[in-house]
C-alpha cells in the first residue's frame, strides 16, 4: 500500500506578522534554521523508502514559490494541486484523496495518506517516525488516525483531544471527543487529568476510508470535490481542478466534517517537540536562547533585556531595560508586543486590512516566478524598484497604460524587448520604455540580472499590466 504524504500549504500565518504576510506566509519562511517550514515538512517522510513523493495542495498565489522551494531541496512532488479558492481542510484533504484514488486504483492499490500542515515544527524526527509507524498500522486496519501531542503546559491556544480506551495490540487510543480551545482554568485541569492531548492537525488514513467517511458525514463536500477533480488538467508543474465546482463546495475543517462525527477515529500519542508555531511566543520557545533567556536574530544590541524575542532584518535594533517582549523589524514595519499578548497580533493585521494597508499582505520585496522586485523609493508620480531576474527567467511581454519606465542594468546582461526591437543591455547601460510600448525583460544567462527601474506616470499600481505573452501561464491584465 502506497504511503503518500499530503501537505496542506494554505494559511496566512497572520499572528507572525510582520515576517509572515498573505503573499509570503510563514510556511515559506526559514524561521528556525536554513529550511523553510514547508521544506522541512516535505522532507519529514523521506526516511520511509516506501513513501511516495509528497502531494502538495496550495493556492494560486503561492504556486511558483512552492514549486521553487521544492526545487531548492531537490524534491519533485508527485503533484502540486491548486485550490481555486480556500475552502478549509476537509475539501483540501478530499482533493488529495480523490487524486490519489484515481492514480492508484487502476493498479488495484490504495494510498495511505499522511496529512500534514506545512507550517508546523517537529524537531524530534525519530519520535515522529516511531509514532507514524503506529499510525500507519492503525490506518491499514481502517482507522482514521490523528496525532495527539502530549501537553507540557496548560496551553489555551490549542484545541484538545480527550482520549478514550486503548486499542488492543497497539499504542493507539480511541478518540472520545475533540475539545475547543479552553480557558486557563480548564487547560490546567486538562493537563492534570492526563487524558487530554493537544490536537496536532496531522492525520493518517487510507484515501478510500476518508472518502467513505466524508461521503457519509458530508456528502455535499464529497460531491463538490469529486466534480472538481473530474475536470482536472495539468498546467506546467501544477494540477488544476474545475474552479466552478470547487467554488460551490462548502468550507469546513476536517475536524468538524469527518473526525468528530466518525466512529473510526483513533489517536496516537506524540512526544516530538511539536509546535504549530502559531504566534511569536511559540517562536521564542522553539529558538535557541542566551543566558538571559533572549532569542536574538540579526543586528541587535540588547542591554539588561530578559526573556525576549528580538529580530532585526534591515537595520540595527537596540533594546534596553525590558523583559518579556517581542520586537520584530522588517524593511517596512516594526512590531513591538508583550510576549504574553502575542496572539493579539492577528488583530493588528485585521486593522491593517480595514485601513487598506499593503503591509498586511506584501513585503517590500515581492517574489515572482521569474525572480523578485523590491521597492526602494516612491513619491508623487514616481516609483523606484530593484528588479532581480533569475537565470532563465522572463517577465511577461506587457505594456502599461499609465506609466513609462527607465531601466538601468547594475548586474549581469539583460535581454530587452521594446516593441519590434530585441537587444542586450550590459552593466551600466540603460533603456527607456515609453508609455504604451510593448516590452519584456529576460535573463538568458546563467547569472542573476539586477536592474534599477524608475517608473513615471499618473498611476503606478501593479494592476496596470496588460499581458500579451507569458511563459508562466499568467494572462490578461
Amino acid at each position: 500500500m502506497k504511503i503518500l504524504p499530503l501537505i496542506l500549504c494554505g494559511g496566512a500565518g497572520t499572528r507572525l506578522w510582520p515576517l509572515s504576510r498573505e503573499q509570503y506566509p510563514k510556511q515559506l519562511l526559514p524561521l528556525l534554521g536554513d529550511l523553510s517550514l514547508l521544506q522541512s515538512t516535505a522532507k519529514r517522510c523521506l526516511p520511509y523508502s516506501a513513501a511516495e513523493a509528497p502531494m502538495l495542495v496550495c493556492n494560486e498565489e503561492h504556486r511558483f514559490l512552492v514549486a521553487e522551494q521544492m526545487r531548492h531541496i531537490g524534491l519533485a512532488p508527485s503533484a502540486i494541486v491548486l485550490e481555486p479558492v480556500a475552502k478549509n481542510t476537509a475539501p483540501a484533504v478530499a482533493l488529495g484523496a480523490e487524486l490519489a484514488t484515481m492514480t492508484y486504483e487502476g493498479a488495484g492499490e490504495d494510498a495511505l495518506l499522511v496529512v500534514q500542515p506545512s507550517d508546523h515544527l517537529i524537531p524530534d524526527s525519530g519520535a515522529f517516525l516511531a509514532a507514524l509507524d503506529e499510525a500507519l498500522a492503525l490506518a491499514r486496519q481502517g482507522h482514521l488516525v490523528t496525532f495527539g501531542v502530549t501537553p507540557v503546559k496548560p496551553e489555551t491556544g490549542y484545541g484538545y483531544i480527550h482520549a478514550g480506551s486503548a486499542i488492543p495490540g497497539s499504542k493507539g487510543l480511541q478518540v472520545d471527543r475533540f475539545v475547543e480551545k479552553p480557558d486557563a482554568k480548564t487547560a490546567q485541569a486538562y493537563l492534570a487529568s492526563g487524558e487530554h492531548f493537544w490536537n496536532s492537525g496531522i492525520f493518517v488514513f487510507k484515501a478510500s476510508r476518508y472518502l467513505e467517511e466524508l461521503t457519509a458525514c458530508r456528502p455535499d463536500i464529497a460531491k463538490a470535490v469529486k466534480a472538481a477533480v473530474a475536470k482536472q488538467h495539468q498546467d506546467m508543474d501544477f494540477t488544476r481542478i474545475d474552479a466552478a465546482a470547487f467554488s460551490a463546495c462548502p468550507a469546513e475543517s476536517i475536524d468538524y466534517a469527518v473526525m468528530e462525527p466518525t466512529q473510526s477515529a483513533a489517536m496516537v500519542p506524540l512526544q516530538a517537540g511539536w509546535s504549530d508555531l502559531g504566534a511569536w511566543d511559540a517562536i521564542w520557545e522553539a529558538s535557541p536562547r542566551d543566558s538571559q533567556g533572549n532569542a536574538i536574530e540579526g543586528d541587535v544590541i540588547a542591554q539588561n533585556v530578559t526573556d525576549s524575542y528580538l529580530h532585526a532584518e534591515h537595520r540595527l535594533v537596540s533594546v534596553a531595560g525590558v523583559s518579556n517582549l517581542v520586537v520584530v523589524e522588517t524593511a517596512d514595519a516594526v512590531l513591538i508586543a508583550s510576549k504574553d499578548e502575542a496572539q493579539q497580533v492577528k488583530g493588528i493585521v485585521a486593522s491593517l486590512k480595514a485601513c487598506g494597508r499593503e503591509e498586511r499582505a506584501t513585503h517590500r520585496k515581492v517574489y515572482r516566478p521569474w525572480g523578485c522586485y523590491e521597492g526602494i523609493d516612491a513619491g508623487a508620480g514616481f516609483q523606484v524598484k530593484r528588479i532581480t531576474v533569475s537565470p532563465g527567467g522572463s517577465l511577461s511581454l506587457q505594456r502599461h497604460a499609465k506609466r513609462a519606465e527607465h531601466w538601468v542594468v547594475v548586474r549581469g546582461t539583460a535581454t530587452v524587448t521594446r516593441d519590434d526591437d530585441v537587444f542586450d543591455l550590459k552593466e551600466n547601460e540603460y533603456v527607456h520604455i515609453p508609455l504604451g510600448s510593448k516590452h519584456r525583460l529576460q535573463n538568458r544567462t546563467d547569472q542573476q540580472v539586477e536592474i534599477i527601474e524608475v517608473q513615471l506616470g499618473s498611476y503606478l499600481g501593479e494592476d496596470d499590466i496588460e499581458r500579451f505573452d507569458d511563459v508562466y501561464g499568467r494572462s490578461g491584465s
